[in-house]
């Protein structure tokens, strides 16, 4: 295989990868039908009512901004540990958003460090569809 041919298998490679990252359409749904039944005359999830959120304080020192920067395309660092963190934005990192299991973990985290509470289906439907709106 020469050079060009492996260059351009590579990035075959990495546009697959990023097609397959995608966040569970069942854990979307499951999300919309909760905020439904929580939120009178929910319409549906907005990427600006979440970029929003996102980079608001929501009544504490902290947003998701914070750690993650105003920009999720790009990587961040935690405000305590100093610990890096990858992009959040699956345009950046195609492993974002992929599992469920892991979704669920970092919003009861976050939402608990930013927030002092659990995030409702609403805000984390809102997230997601701007970390997902969100193009390189």
């Amino acid at each position: 295989m020469n050079l060009r041919t492996k260059g351009a298998f590579s990035a075959l490679l990495l546009l697959a990868a990023a097609a397959a990252a995608e966040v569970p359409a069942d854990y979307l749904r499951s999300l919309d039908a909760a905020a439904r039944s929580d939120v009178a005359g929910f319409a549906g999830f907005s990427a600006a009512r979440g970029a929003a959120w996102f980079n608001s304080s929501n009544g504490t020192d902290w947003s998701c901004a914070t750690c993650h920067t105003d920009n999720p395309l790009a990587g961040g660092r935690h405000a305590v540990t100093g610990r890096t963190i990858a992009p959040l934005a699956p345009a950046a990192n195609p492993a974002r958003l992929t599992e469920v299991a892991k979704i669920e973990k970092w919003f009861r985290r976050n939402c608990n460090d930013v927030l002092r509470r659990d995030c409702t289906a609403a805000e984390k439907g809102d997230v997601i569809a701007y970390l997902t709106s969100l193009k390189r």
